[in-house]
Protein backbone atom coordinates (compact mmCIF):
# COMPACT_ATOMS: atom_id res chain seq x y z
CA UNK A 1 0.00 0.00 0.00
CA UNK A 2 1.07 3.59 -0.66
CA UNK A 3 1.22 4.57 3.01
CA UNK A 4 3.85 1.89 3.62
CA UNK A 5 6.41 3.60 1.37
CA UNK A 6 5.55 7.28 1.87
CA UNK A 7 7.13 8.91 4.93
CA UNK A 8 4.69 9.55 7.76
CA UNK A 9 4.75 13.36 7.91
CA UNK A 10 1.09 14.23 7.23
CA UNK A 11 -2.25 13.28 8.75
CA UNK A 12 -3.93 12.61 5.42
CA UNK A 13 -7.61 12.15 4.69
CA UNK A 14 -8.62 8.76 3.30
CA UNK A 15 -8.83 9.87 -0.33
CA UNK A 16 -6.63 9.82 -3.42
CA UNK A 17 -7.12 12.60 -5.95
CA UNK A 18 -6.22 12.15 -9.60
CA UNK A 19 -7.56 15.14 -11.57
CA UNK A 20 -9.08 18.58 -11.19
CA UNK A 21 -10.75 21.33 -13.16
CA UNK A 22 -11.29 24.85 -11.87
CA UNK A 23 -12.25 24.64 -8.20
CA UNK A 24 -13.40 21.02 -8.54
CA UNK A 25 -11.18 18.04 -7.80
CA UNK A 26 -11.93 14.36 -8.39
CA UNK A 27 -10.85 11.24 -6.55
CA UNK A 28 -10.01 7.85 -8.03
CA UNK A 29 -13.63 6.74 -7.61
CA UNK A 30 -14.88 9.71 -9.63
CA UNK A 31 -16.30 11.63 -6.67
CA UNK A 32 -16.34 15.43 -7.10
CA UNK A 33 -15.17 17.78 -4.33
CA UNK A 34 -15.26 21.58 -4.15
CA UNK A 35 -11.69 22.64 -3.40
CA UNK A 36 -11.49 25.64 -1.08
CA UNK A 37 -8.01 24.67 0.09
CA UNK A 38 -6.38 25.24 -3.33
CA UNK A 39 -3.24 23.37 -2.31
CA UNK A 40 -3.07 25.73 0.72
CA UNK A 41 -3.30 28.96 -1.31
CA UNK A 42 -1.21 27.54 -4.17
CA UNK A 43 -3.69 26.89 -7.00
CA UNK A 44 -4.56 30.54 -7.53
CA UNK A 45 -6.07 29.80 -10.95
CA UNK A 46 -7.70 26.55 -9.90
CA UNK A 47 -6.90 23.17 -11.38
CA UNK A 48 -5.84 22.57 -15.01
CA UNK A 49 -5.95 26.20 -16.07
CA UNK A 50 -5.32 26.51 -19.83
CA UNK A 51 -2.66 29.22 -19.42
CA UNK A 52 -0.59 27.01 -17.11
CA UNK A 53 -1.05 23.93 -19.30
CA UNK A 54 0.01 25.91 -22.37
CA UNK A 55 3.06 27.34 -20.60
CA UNK A 56 4.18 23.88 -19.50
CA UNK A 57 3.61 22.30 -22.89
CA UNK A 58 5.27 25.10 -24.85
CA UNK A 59 8.30 25.60 -22.62
CA UNK A 60 8.91 21.89 -21.95
CA UNK A 61 9.33 21.37 -25.67
CA UNK A 62 12.03 24.08 -25.73
CA UNK A 63 14.10 23.98 -22.54
CA UNK A 64 13.25 22.66 -19.08
CA UNK A 65 16.51 23.26 -17.24
CA UNK A 66 19.93 24.65 -17.96
CA UNK A 67 21.91 26.09 -15.05
CA UNK A 68 22.25 29.35 -13.18
CA UNK A 69 25.73 29.63 -14.68
CA UNK A 70 23.85 30.98 -17.70
CA UNK A 71 20.91 33.28 -18.36
CA UNK A 72 17.65 31.90 -19.71
CA UNK A 73 14.88 33.79 -21.45
CA UNK A 74 11.97 33.08 -19.11
CA UNK A 75 13.55 33.86 -15.74
CA UNK A 76 14.53 37.34 -16.89
CA UNK A 77 10.98 37.97 -18.16
CA UNK A 78 9.50 36.77 -14.85
CA UNK A 79 11.91 38.83 -12.76
CA UNK A 80 11.11 41.95 -14.76
CA UNK A 81 7.37 41.33 -14.45
CA UNK A 82 7.69 41.02 -10.68
CA UNK A 83 9.76 44.17 -10.15
CA UNK A 84 7.50 46.12 -12.52
CA UNK A 85 4.68 45.50 -10.05
CA UNK A 86 6.43 46.39 -6.80
CA UNK A 87 8.84 48.89 -5.24
CA UNK A 88 11.87 46.62 -5.48
CA UNK A 89 14.62 45.93 -7.98
CA UNK A 90 16.10 42.41 -7.65
CA UNK A 91 14.75 38.83 -7.53
CA UNK A 92 16.30 35.56 -6.38
CA UNK A 93 14.41 32.49 -7.58
CA UNK A 94 14.04 29.25 -5.63
CA UNK A 95 11.45 26.49 -5.36
CA UNK A 96 9.35 27.00 -2.22
CA UNK A 97 8.26 29.38 0.49
CA UNK A 98 10.66 27.91 3.01
CA UNK A 99 13.55 28.49 0.61
CA UNK A 100 12.45 32.07 0.02
CA UNK A 101 12.46 32.66 3.79
CA UNK A 102 15.90 31.05 4.17
CA UNK A 103 17.17 33.36 1.44
CA UNK A 104 15.74 36.40 3.22
CA UNK A 105 17.37 35.38 6.50
CA UNK A 106 20.74 34.98 4.80
CA UNK A 107 20.37 38.37 3.12
CA UNK A 108 19.67 39.99 6.49
CA UNK A 109 22.60 38.24 8.20
CA UNK A 110 24.93 39.23 5.36
CA UNK A 111 23.60 42.78 5.47
CA UNK A 112 24.39 42.88 9.18
CA UNK A 113 27.96 41.70 8.67
CA UNK A 114 28.59 44.53 6.22
CA UNK A 115 27.80 47.16 8.86
CA UNK A 116 30.34 48.57 11.27
CA UNK A 117 28.44 47.15 14.24
CA UNK A 118 29.69 44.21 16.30
CA UNK A 119 27.36 41.16 16.30
CA UNK A 120 24.64 42.75 14.17
CA UNK A 121 23.03 39.34 13.56
CA UNK A 122 19.79 39.17 15.56
CA UNK A 123 16.40 38.35 13.99
CA UNK A 124 13.12 39.51 15.47
CA UNK A 125 10.10 37.35 14.75
CA UNK A 126 6.47 37.20 15.81
CA UNK A 127 4.60 35.06 18.29
CA UNK A 128 2.18 32.68 16.54
CA UNK A 129 3.98 33.05 13.20
CA UNK A 130 4.84 30.34 10.69
CA UNK A 131 7.67 30.59 8.17
CA UNK A 132 8.54 27.04 7.14
CA UNK A 133 9.93 23.68 8.21
CA UNK A 134 13.69 24.02 7.72
CA UNK A 135 15.89 24.68 10.75
CA UNK A 136 16.37 28.35 9.87
CA UNK A 137 12.69 28.99 9.15
CA UNK A 138 11.69 27.05 12.28
CA UNK A 139 13.99 29.26 14.34
CA UNK A 140 11.84 32.29 13.48
CA UNK A 141 8.50 30.47 13.68
CA UNK A 142 6.62 31.54 16.78
CA UNK A 143 4.92 28.24 17.63
CA UNK A 144 6.54 25.89 20.10
CA UNK A 145 4.70 22.83 18.77
CA UNK A 146 6.75 23.04 15.57
CA UNK A 147 10.04 23.81 17.29
CA UNK A 148 10.20 21.62 20.39
CA UNK A 149 11.48 18.37 18.86
CA UNK A 150 14.17 20.01 16.73
CA UNK A 151 16.16 22.05 19.20
CA UNK A 152 18.76 23.43 19.30
CA UNK A 153 17.68 25.84 16.59
CA UNK A 154 19.78 28.77 15.39
CA UNK A 155 20.57 31.41 17.98
CA UNK A 156 20.40 35.17 17.67
CA UNK A 157 16.59 35.31 17.56
CA UNK A 158 14.04 37.25 19.61
CA UNK A 159 10.31 36.62 19.70
CA UNK A 160 7.91 39.52 20.19
CA UNK A 161 4.15 39.62 20.59
CA UNK A 162 2.36 40.18 17.30
CA UNK A 163 0.89 43.70 17.06
CA UNK A 164 2.50 44.73 20.39
CA UNK A 165 4.40 47.95 19.67
CA UNK A 166 5.83 48.21 23.17
CA UNK A 167 7.25 44.69 23.03
CA UNK A 168 8.70 45.42 19.59
CA UNK A 169 10.43 48.58 20.76
CA UNK A 170 11.78 46.85 23.86
CA UNK A 171 13.49 44.15 21.75
CA UNK A 172 14.86 46.36 18.97
CA UNK A 173 18.44 47.65 19.12
CA UNK A 174 21.62 47.96 17.06
CA UNK A 175 22.20 44.18 17.11
CA UNK A 176 19.09 43.51 15.01
CA UNK A 177 19.82 42.74 11.36
CA UNK A 178 16.26 41.90 10.33
CA UNK A 179 12.66 41.45 11.39
CA UNK A 180 10.30 39.00 9.69
CA UNK A 181 6.53 39.51 9.69
CA UNK A 182 3.55 37.96 7.92
CA UNK A 183 1.18 40.84 7.05
CA UNK A 184 -1.53 38.26 7.72
CA UNK A 185 -0.61 35.22 9.77
CA UNK A 186 -2.03 32.34 7.74
CA UNK A 187 -1.31 29.10 9.56
CA UNK A 188 -1.42 31.01 12.84
CA UNK A 189 -5.13 31.76 12.44
CA UNK A 190 -5.69 34.55 9.86
CA UNK A 191 -4.41 37.30 12.16
CA UNK A 192 -4.03 40.69 10.47
CA UNK A 193 -1.12 42.97 11.31
CA UNK A 194 -2.09 46.40 12.55
CA UNK A 195 -1.00 49.22 10.27
CA UNK A 196 0.52 51.04 13.25
CA UNK A 197 2.57 47.98 14.17
CA UNK A 198 3.97 47.64 10.66
CA UNK A 199 4.71 51.36 10.52
CA UNK A 200 6.63 51.10 13.79
CA UNK A 201 8.57 48.09 12.46
CA UNK A 202 9.47 50.13 9.38
CA UNK A 203 10.63 53.12 11.42
CA UNK A 204 12.71 50.95 13.79
CA UNK A 205 14.39 49.23 10.83
CA UNK A 206 15.25 52.64 9.43
CA UNK A 207 16.51 53.86 12.80
CA UNK A 208 18.74 50.84 13.47
CA UNK A 209 19.62 50.05 9.83
CA UNK A 210 17.96 46.63 9.77
CA UNK A 211 15.94 44.91 7.04
CA UNK A 212 12.16 44.62 7.17
CA UNK A 213 11.12 41.24 5.74
CA UNK A 214 7.52 40.47 4.79
CA UNK A 215 6.63 36.80 4.43
CA UNK A 216 3.91 36.93 1.77
CA UNK A 217 4.11 33.25 0.88
CA UNK A 218 0.46 32.65 1.75
CA UNK A 219 -1.06 36.14 1.68
CA UNK A 220 0.70 37.44 -1.43
CA UNK A 221 0.32 36.90 -5.18
CA UNK A 222 -3.09 38.50 -5.42
CA UNK A 223 -4.84 36.76 -2.53
CA UNK A 224 -5.64 39.99 -0.70
CA UNK A 225 -6.72 41.86 -3.84
CA UNK A 226 -3.32 43.30 -4.77
CA UNK A 227 -0.45 41.37 -6.32
CA UNK A 228 1.72 42.01 -3.26
CA UNK A 229 0.18 41.98 0.21
CA UNK A 230 2.26 44.92 1.46
CA UNK A 231 0.33 47.28 -0.81
CA UNK A 232 -2.75 46.74 1.38
CA UNK A 233 -0.85 48.08 4.39
CA UNK A 234 1.00 51.10 2.92
CA UNK A 235 4.30 49.92 4.42
CA UNK A 236 7.10 48.95 2.03
CA UNK A 237 9.39 46.14 3.24
CA UNK A 238 13.00 45.74 2.18
CA UNK A 239 12.54 42.05 1.38
CA UNK A 240 9.49 40.07 0.21
CA UNK A 241 9.19 36.29 0.35
CA UNK A 242 6.78 34.74 -2.15
CA UNK A 243 5.95 31.26 -3.45
CA UNK A 244 2.67 29.27 -3.45
CA UNK A 245 0.46 31.24 -5.89
CA UNK A 246 3.42 32.39 -8.00
CA UNK A 247 3.46 29.04 -9.77
CA UNK A 248 -0.25 28.26 -9.58
CA UNK A 249 0.66 24.68 -8.62
CA UNK A 250 4.12 24.44 -10.12
CA UNK A 251 6.93 24.61 -7.53
CA UNK A 252 8.54 28.05 -7.57
CA UNK A 253 9.48 30.66 -4.98
CA UNK A 254 11.25 33.99 -4.97
CA UNK A 255 12.86 36.51 -2.66
CA UNK A 256 12.52 40.10 -3.82
CA UNK A 257 14.71 42.93 -2.53
CA UNK A 258 14.91 46.70 -2.73
CA UNK A 259 18.08 48.64 -3.48
CA UNK A 260 19.07 48.65 0.20
CA UNK A 261 18.88 44.87 0.58
CA UNK A 262 20.07 43.99 -2.92
CA UNK A 263 23.62 45.06 -2.12
CA UNK A 264 24.13 42.24 0.40
CA UNK A 265 24.65 39.24 -1.87
CA UNK A 266 27.58 38.73 -4.23
CA UNK A 267 28.38 35.68 -6.39
CA UNK A 268 28.98 32.66 -4.18
CA UNK A 269 26.80 33.82 -1.28
CA UNK A 270 23.72 31.83 -2.20
CA UNK A 271 22.29 29.53 -4.85
CA UNK A 272 19.53 27.15 -5.90
CA UNK A 273 20.06 24.44 -8.49
CA UNK A 274 16.51 24.51 -9.81
CA UNK A 275 15.71 28.12 -8.92
CA UNK A 276 14.67 30.17 -11.93
CA UNK A 277 14.60 27.16 -14.24
CA UNK A 278 13.01 27.94 -17.63
CA UNK A 279 9.94 25.75 -17.09
CA UNK A 280 9.02 27.09 -13.67
CA UNK A 281 9.66 30.65 -14.78
CA UNK A 282 7.45 30.24 -17.85
CA UNK A 283 4.62 29.08 -15.61
CA UNK A 284 5.20 32.07 -13.32
CA UNK A 285 4.93 34.44 -16.28
CA UNK A 286 1.67 32.79 -17.36
CA UNK A 287 0.24 33.07 -13.83
CA UNK A 288 1.17 36.75 -13.47
CA UNK A 289 -0.31 37.49 -16.87
CA UNK A 290 -3.63 36.03 -15.78
CA UNK A 291 -3.58 37.70 -12.37
CA UNK A 292 -2.48 41.17 -13.44
CA UNK A 293 -2.94 41.66 -17.17
CA UNK A 294 -6.10 39.60 -17.59
CA UNK A 295 -7.86 41.02 -14.56
CA UNK A 296 -8.18 38.15 -12.10
CA UNK A 297 -6.98 40.31 -9.20
CA UNK A 298 -9.44 43.06 -10.09
CA UNK A 299 -12.38 40.82 -9.18
CA UNK A 300 -11.16 39.67 -5.77
CA UNK A 301 -12.62 42.44 -3.60
CA UNK A 302 -16.13 41.83 -4.93
CA UNK A 303 -15.84 38.08 -4.33
CA UNK A 304 -14.50 38.66 -0.84
CA UNK A 305 -17.40 40.95 0.03
CA UNK A 306 -19.90 38.40 -1.26
CA UNK A 307 -18.37 35.60 0.81
CA UNK A 308 -18.26 37.69 3.97
CA UNK A 309 -21.86 38.85 3.55
CA UNK A 310 -23.04 35.25 3.26
CA UNK A 311 -20.88 34.15 6.17
CA UNK A 312 -22.33 36.94 8.31
CA UNK A 313 -25.83 35.66 7.63
CA UNK A 314 -24.74 32.13 8.54
CA UNK A 315 -23.09 33.50 11.69
CA UNK A 316 -26.30 35.23 12.75
CA UNK A 317 -28.47 32.20 11.97
CA UNK A 318 -26.45 29.62 13.91
CA UNK A 319 -24.51 29.90 17.13
CA UNK A 320 -21.34 28.30 15.77
CA UNK A 321 -19.27 31.08 14.17
CA UNK A 322 -17.54 33.36 16.66
CA UNK A 323 -15.68 35.65 14.23
CA UNK A 324 -15.11 36.18 10.50
CA UNK A 325 -11.49 37.12 9.80
CA UNK A 326 -9.18 37.96 6.94
CA UNK A 327 -8.96 39.97 3.73
CA UNK A 328 -9.52 39.26 0.06
CA UNK A 329 -9.75 35.53 -0.53
CA UNK A 330 -7.74 34.67 2.59
CA UNK A 331 -10.71 34.23 4.90
CA UNK A 332 -10.92 32.65 8.33
CA UNK A 333 -13.95 31.51 10.29
CA UNK A 334 -13.36 31.23 14.02
CA UNK A 335 -15.68 28.57 15.41
CA UNK A 336 -17.11 27.86 18.81
CA UNK A 337 -16.50 24.20 18.01
CA UNK A 338 -13.75 21.71 17.21
CA UNK A 339 -12.25 22.70 13.85
CA UNK A 340 -10.82 19.25 13.18
CA UNK A 341 -14.26 17.69 13.48
CA UNK A 342 -15.77 20.48 11.39
CA UNK A 343 -13.23 20.11 8.57
CA UNK A 344 -13.90 16.36 8.48
CA UNK A 345 -17.65 17.04 8.34
CA UNK A 346 -17.11 19.35 5.36
CA UNK A 347 -14.88 16.72 3.74
CA UNK A 348 -17.61 14.11 4.10
CA UNK A 349 -19.93 16.53 2.29
CA UNK A 350 -17.30 16.95 -0.46
CA UNK A 351 -16.07 20.41 0.49
CA UNK A 352 -12.35 20.81 1.18
CA UNK A 353 -11.41 23.36 3.86
CA UNK A 354 -8.43 23.52 6.22
CA UNK A 355 -7.90 24.52 9.85
CA UNK A 356 -5.51 27.15 11.21
CA UNK A 357 -4.49 28.48 14.59
CA UNK A 358 -6.98 28.60 17.45
CA UNK A 359 -10.29 27.17 16.21
CA UNK A 360 -10.10 28.87 12.81
CA UNK A 361 -11.14 27.32 9.48
CA UNK A 362 -9.51 28.79 6.37
CA UNK A 363 -11.36 29.40 3.10
CA UNK A 364 -8.80 29.61 0.27
CA UNK A 365 -10.64 29.36 -3.05
CA UNK A 366 -8.90 29.91 -6.39
CA UNK A 367 -8.67 33.62 -7.14
CA UNK A 368 -10.67 33.14 -10.34
CA UNK A 369 -13.48 31.23 -8.57
CA UNK A 370 -16.95 31.98 -9.95
CA UNK A 371 -19.86 33.33 -7.89
CA UNK A 372 -21.74 30.12 -8.67
CA UNK A 373 -18.97 27.99 -7.21
CA UNK A 374 -18.69 30.30 -4.20
CA UNK A 375 -22.38 29.91 -3.47
CA UNK A 376 -22.18 26.14 -3.97
CA UNK A 377 -19.33 25.90 -1.48
CA UNK A 378 -21.08 28.13 1.06
CA UNK A 379 -24.28 26.09 0.74
CA UNK A 380 -22.30 23.02 1.81
CA UNK A 381 -20.57 25.01 4.53
CA UNK A 382 -23.91 26.16 5.93
CA UNK A 383 -25.21 22.61 6.08
CA UNK A 384 -22.07 21.59 7.96
CA UNK A 385 -22.49 24.57 10.33
CA UNK A 386 -26.11 23.60 10.98
CA UNK A 387 -25.00 20.08 11.97
CA UNK A 388 -22.14 21.24 14.21
CA UNK A 389 -22.56 20.96 17.95
CA UNK A 390 -21.21 23.78 20.10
Amino acid sequence: MIENCVMNTYGRYDVTFEKGLGCKIYDTDGNEYVDFVSGVAVNCLGHSHPAIINAINTQSSKLIHSSNYYWNTTHTVLAQKLVDNCDHNKVFFCNSGTESVETALKIARKYGTLKNVENKNVFIYMDNSFHGRSIGALSVTGQEKYQKDFRPLIDGVRKVNFNDINDLEKNFDESVCGIIIEPIQGEGGINIANAEFLEKARSLCDKYDALLIFDEVQCGMGRLGSLFAYKKFSVIPDVICIAKGLGGGFPIGATITNVKASTAFVPGDHGSTFGGNPLGSAVGVAVLTELVDNGVIAGIEEKSLHIKERLLKIKEKYGVIDEIKGMGLLIGIKLIADTKIFCKLCFDKRLLVIAAGDNVVRLLPPLNVSKTDIDGALDILEIAISETKV
